[in-house]
């Protein structure tokens, strides 16, 4: 038989695979069935990140979970200090908690079926990143050596995700649906940058130390936290200046970066020199990946578009359809025109057509 003749029907029903995978994200709000594996992947590698981390809380206690010893090493030398002590709690106190509920706001049945939930979740979010943010930058002094390049990537990473929530919030009181779901994409992929940014450390690391030849620096201090303060003779022995007459705990020397010689000061020097390009690499892909993301979903973000221009009528919003921060009213581009009723409802029908045809 011809490939013509076969019915339009038989040409376009769905695979049993496709049927199956629809029957497990279609309860969930999915439609599209690009989004839930994208969802999988981002949403649950951010879920799973912060479940690890939970053991954290437990910031100084002397289980091999708790953050006194699961902190890069070296780092708690800092940490336990008081101001240092007060940043790295309010930080992880509360963005544990924020990365564990900030999934739950792109799930769709969530969003249209439990609308309050989704509200006061959202705003919890905001406070808690917020904070997190102050504790983030009250650490970075001293965050895997404190670098300038670290200290710069976390100042960024704080900024752009504080403005990309707190742009959220402002469309979403002026209804301006589709830059609600812009800006808090954007502040989820910038919060996953600490994911990243880990796995591209240690590769670094793993590279530098085939490499050979990198070096850096820690306090004497520091590596009397790392081998014990019951052990300082080892330390004096290993790095003679802190042995020097008139040394002190933050008299500075030089430390090989390297994993092969497998002395813990090394590999945390090797994490140290890598952290800060680890940080800014991070930023730039989920800065370009969220971009790619929303610039390939152009008619989810205009028919957002258009629910906001009737929520914004029904609440005399103006002007209706940009009342948030859209690029027609702050920027040079075209005036918005929302679509005709029959064209809309005819598009509602193309988007359930859709919905039952295999991706």
């Amino acid at each position: 038989m011809h490939p013509s003749t076969v019915s339009g029907h038989d040409a376009k029903s769905p695979s049993g695979f496709v049927r199956f995978w629809r029957r497990v994200y279609r309860p969930l709000g999915f439609q599209k069935g690009y989004n839930f594996p994208l969802f999988v992947i981002f949403a649950g590698a951010l879920f799973g990140f912060t479940l690890a981390r939970l053991s954290y809380l437990n910031i100084s206690g002397t289980a091999s979970s708790s953050f006194a010893n699961g902190a890069s090493p070296g780092e708690w030398y800092w940490y336990s200090k008081s101001y240092y002590r007060i940043g790295i709690t309010i930080h992880l106190a509360t963005i544990l908690p924020a990365g564990l509920l900030i999934v739950w706001q792109f799930i769709p049945i969530i969003r249209h079926k439990f609308l309050l939930f989704h509200r006061i979740n959202g705003y919890t979010i905001i406070i808690l990143v917020i904070v997190s943010n102050v504790g983030a930058l009250m650490i970075c002094r001293r965050a895997f050596g404190g670098h300038l390049s670290t200290q710069a990537g976390v100042g960024l990473l704080a900024i752009i995700s504080t403005v990309s929530i707190g742009l959220a919030y402002y469309n979403i009181k002026r209804l301006q649906i589709d830059q609600h779901r812009a800006w808090m994409l954007r502040a989820m992929f910038y919060l996953g940058t600490i994911i990243t940014l880990r796995l591209i450390m240690i590769l670094s690391a793993l590279i530098s130390t085939k490499m050979s030849g990198y070096y850096t620096t820690m306090s004497c201090g520091e590596l009397f936290s790392i081998y014990g303060f019951n052990q300082t003779q080892e330390v004096r022995n290993l790095y003679p200046q802190c042995d020097q007459l008139g040394s002190i705990n933050e008299t500075l020397v030089i430390v090989q970066a390297t994993f092969e010689n497998g002395q813990v000061e090394q590999i945390s020097a090797s994490l140290r020199i890598s952290f800060g390009m680890a940080i800014w690499f991070a930023i730039f892909l989920h800065t370009i990946g969220v971009e790619i993301y929303l610039n390939l979903t152009p008619r989810e973000s205009n028919r957002l578009r258009q629910v906001s221009y009737e929520r914004q009528m029904e609440k005399s919003l103006t002007p209706f359809g940009s009342a948030g921060l859209t690029s027609d009213r702050w920027g040079d581009a075209e005036p918005w025109r929302p679509l005709e009723k029959s064209r809309t409802a005819d598009a509602d029908k193309a988007s359930v057509k859709e919905s039952h045809e295999p991706e």
